[in-house]
């Protein structure tokens, strides 16, 4: 067939395809009435403010207001704080909660909120930090206390793309900062987190426990007593750092390389030494399994009670393998703990379940904390402990005000479906009604979170 013939029957088929439009043609005006974007994001204000948490920033940061007709730096930080969990990542997305102040309030100019972030010296970080952790103490006593106490700790990269103080080039080939980071292992709740330079140490025993002292700062008193289980990977294994949670009466879980004494030890194992590990059902997890060489390896330089697991389990493809691993056909990790149970497919499962950290941790990026918008390392330490108070505000909406399927659901599918509804603004009287949609899908989920959250115990006068 000739390119004429072919060009001729492909038009006479595009004609024949009934193109899509809209069923009609909308006129948009900006004279609405009454109307308020992201009115689900009000929900974190009114959570903080019932968890105290609202005045507990005002007291904290009380040394640092210039003026008495200036903007709360307390309440400024709040707003912050919600406009991080709403999506923002930069200060001046302090403009989407101005634009709504029907329903939020007076909301700082940015210049405001940068004065209130550059004003938080080493002083004010720590009150900062004790407000969140009398939020945290309110929101456990509404009923988001966990069964376990188990505290991850991890490090992770932030790039810079710019020259920053303390940015610095890391392991990876890359240039930023290098934080560490503990997360309350069954709810998500972050905990602390400290900034540091990108060429930082991931096995710095110091910042591993100056870490875990700020996140056992941030649980109530009343729950200090319970055991504690502080898990970390390859980068918590020093001398210094498990003992420093035998000093403190905490059960510790970290990584351990796979060496040539630790794989001299397996080679000289019998089959019957290993048992089978479990999955996180208690089942049997096939191809993998599990050992105890506690009385195989030297371990006399750890804390007293120190025992060594190893599991072994077939290689997935594209997993990264050492010559050892390649000729004896498995793939080897090992960890050492102090705990005495006698399960040790149980405790392998546990350590194990540190992995989930890194889903914190990419929330948390999500959530601010992906990029440090100072020049200045004291300005970008005050951004990251304002990124932790949004992360944590999201969790406790999730464990105290969403049910079901929301409840687990990520901040982004959060954002879409109840921060950035839309809704009106209605009065009658003295009385205020925010109206949303009937039509939206979540619409009545969020009125049930709001419902819920009327339901927790007031703020004390």
């Amino acid at each position: 067939m000739r390119f004429a013939d072919v060009f001729a029957t492909t038009q006479e088929d595009t004609r024949k395809v009934k193109t899509q439009t809209t069923a009609q043609t909308v006129e948009v005006r900006a004279d609405g009435e009454g109307l308020v974007s992201h009115a689900g994001a009000y929900l974190l204000v009114e959570l903080a403010d019932r968890l105290e948490l609202t005045a507990a920033l005002s007291a904290a940061m009380a040394p640092t207001r210039e003026r008495r007709s200036a903007h709360d730096p307390g309440v400024v930080l709040r707003d912050l704080a919600v406009a991080i969990a709403d999506g923002g990542d930069h200060v001046s997305d302090l403009g989407v909660l101005r634009g709504q102040e029907a329903l939020f309030g007076p909301i700082a100019s940015e210049s405001t909120a940068h004065r209130a972030l550059k004003s938080v010296d080493g002083e004010a970080l720590e009150a900062l930090r004790v407000a969140r952790a009398k939020a945290l103490a309110r929101a456990w006593d509404a009923g988001a206390r966990p069964e376990e106490l188990i505290l991850d700790i991890d490090a992770s990269l932030l790039t810079a793309h710019s020259e920053k103080e303390g940015a610095a080039g890391n392991y990876k080939g890359g240039f930023g900062f290098h934080p560490l980071l503990c997360y309350l292992a069954e709810t998500g709740e972050p905990l602390a987190a400290i900034l540091r330079p990108g060429n930082a140490a991931a096995h710095t025993a110091a910042d591993h426990f100056e870490v875990l002292q700020l996140a056992l700062e941030q649980l109530p008193e009343a729950d200090l007593g319970r055991e504690i289980l502080a898990r970390a990977d390859i980068g918590g294994r020093t001398h210094a750092f498990t003992s420093d949670c035998r000093s403190a009466g905490i059960r510790f879980s970290v990584g351990y390389e796979v060496g040539e004494r630790v794989r001299g030890a397996i080679m000289e194992l019998p089959e019957s030494a290993w048992r089978s590990a479990v999955d996180g059902n208690g089942e049997v997890r096939e191809g993998a399994e599990v050992t105890e060489l506690t009385d195989r390896v030297d371990l006399s330089a750890w804390p007293e009670g120190t025992r060594l697991i190893c599991r072994r389990e077939r290689p997935h493809p594209g997993a990264q393998l050492s010559v050892f691993d390649c000729e004896a056909g498995y793939r080897h990790t090992a960890f050492i703990t102090d705990q005495d149970e006698d399960d040790i497919a149980a405790l392998e499962l546990r350590h194990r379940r540190r992995a989930r950290v890194e889903d914190a941790i990419r929330v948390g990026k999500e959530t601010g904390m992906a990029k440090m918008p100072f020049a200045a390392f004291a300005h970008n330490e005050a951004w990251l402990e304002v990124s932790l108070l949004a992360q944590a505000l999201l969790r406790w909406t999730a464990l105290l005000c969403l049910p079901g399927e929301l409840a687990l659901a990520e901040p982004k599918r959060v954002r879409q479906r109840l921060l950035h509804v839309a809704g009106r603004l209605v009065r009658s009287g003295r009385r205020v009604a925010l109206r949303l949609a009937r039509s939206w899908p979540w619409a009545e989920a969020l009125v049930a979170a709001f419902a819920r959250l009327r339901a927790l115990p007031a703020a004390s006068p």
